[in-house]
């Protein structure tokens, strides 16, 4: 049985009960308030308590794990060759690469050494560092239990188990990996579950695996009256043969700083990004059927803005965190409301400002209606840019470079 927790109304890191490193770690970070999650999720962690906690994309999720894991911890900083006393399983190499830095960061002053394991690396140069000390292990299912079967990672003496995005390892094909790895801890262990979303199959885990495990859940924040929504979302209908060409138009028209353009097949993805080249976009596809190397390139030229559109499927951009995005556009609706939510999180993270678009067919219309209702705000219905209102925003932004050429040759001879 899952028991709810009571909301918890203090607000600062230092009254959740961290220890002093830990705390001057947060601060030193920069880190302020925390989130909802990490509010409510910390001092349960703290106490031992298993827990499954549903929040969406960039709610602090790690630090809402990692944080009470370091501290519960710390007094096993000195025993390297224990085996692993801390376990993060997450869906993706990005996301392993991008939470093992996170816990590194967090981890400092505390003692604890952090290794992350996934595939597209070598696996001697992992067993290295699990050699130099592995106290805590983030890794993909599939990496995690090839180091297993090798006996290169030991997890008979595990404290804390973190299942981190749940519903994306079972939804890529881990649910089977997930058991052998599971099996293989101890029944004494704490464990952790963390999901966007919350499907039986994820109930069943946390119902065969967690011990009476405390439930928290953060619902999608609904902006207060009068302020403008951290992510503003909005729908074109378009027929099928059209949305490319709207696709097109709507891009000229936002000029996003950086976007992720959703499909639903890799074949979609290739083809529109194609299409979208051939106009002038520098976009950049992400999609399953791509070598790890292949990816690593994709990213590394999105993030170094060479590109400034991704299209990708779900599935491929699982675990991925960029800080500059400005705009998510799904190309398809996504026929569960739980996936849009987890989509549009990418943008308008922890308090920026972002925005969704969604190319909606009209037979879809009742999907964005099932997305209104489940996340409780409004999707603004738009009509396609025209060509006039094309060539307006094109003029507004010529009046406006020029205005600021004139501001700075102005300041410019006020120096003089």
């Amino acid at each position: 049985m899952i028991t709810p927790v009571s909301p918890i109304t203090t607000t600062a890191f230092a009254t959740l009960g961290l220890s002093r490193p830990l705390v001057a770690a947060v601060a030193a970070l920069g880190y302020e308030e925390p989130t909802p999650i990490q509010r409510e999720a910390i001092p349960v962690l703290l106490a031992g308590r298993d827990l499954v906690g549903q929040a969406a994309t960039g709610t602090g999720k790690t630090a809402a794990f990692a944080l009470p894991m370091l501290d519960r911890l710390a007094v096993d900083s000195g025993a390297r060759d224990a085996g692993a006393r801390g376990l993060v399983l997450v869906p993706t190499r990005e996301l392993a690469m991008q939470v093992a830095e996170a816990v590194l960061k967090y981890a400092r002053g505390v003692g604890l050494s952090v290794v992350a394991l996934y595939g597209g690396c070598s696996m001697d140069q992992q067993i290295r560092a699990l050699r130099r000390g592995g106290g805590i292990i983030v890794a993909t299912p599939g990496r995690a239990l090839d180091h297993l079967r090798r006996t290169t990672v030991r997890l008979d003496r595990l404290r804390i188990l973190v299942l981190d995005e749940a519903d994306e390892m079972l939804d890529m094909g881990f649910a089977d990996d997930l058991e052998a790895i599971i099996n293989a801890t101890p029944a004494t262990r704490q464990t952790a579950l963390f999901s966007a979303t919350m499907p039986a199959r994820i109930a069943s885990i946390a119902q065969r695996h967690l011990t009476n495990p405390v439930r928290v859940t953060v619902a999608w924040e609904k902006p207060a009256a009068g302020t403008l929504p951290r992510v503003r979302q909005a729908a074109y209908i378009v027929s099928r043969p059209q949305k490319t060409s709207a696709l097109g138009r709507v891009l000229e028209f936002e000029r996003p700083k950086s976007a992720i353009v959703f499909c639903r097949t890799r074949l979609e993805v290739d083809a529109l990004t194609e299409a979208l080249n051939s106009h002038g976009y520098r976009a950049q596809a992400l999609h399953g059927g791509m070598m790890q190397r292949q990816r690593d390139q994709v990213m590394h030229l999105f993030r170094e803005r060479k590109a400034n559109l991704l299209v990708a499927t779900d599935v491929a951009a699982r675990g991925l965190d960029i800080e500059h995005l400005s705009h998510v556009i799904n190309y398809d609706v996504p026929s569960a409301p739980e996936d849009y939510l987890h989509r549009i999180g990418r943008t308008g993270r922890i308090g920026r400002e972002g925005v969704a678009i969604t190319l909606a067919e009209p037979r879809e219309q009742r999907l964005l209606r099932n997305i209104e209702r489940f996340t409780k705000q409004r999707i603004e219905m738009a009509t396609v840019p025209t060509i006039g209102d094309l060539r307006a925003r094109r003029l507004d932004a010529t009046r406006a470079a020029i205005r600021d050429r004139v501001v700075r040759g102005r300041q410019a001879g006020a120096g003089d």
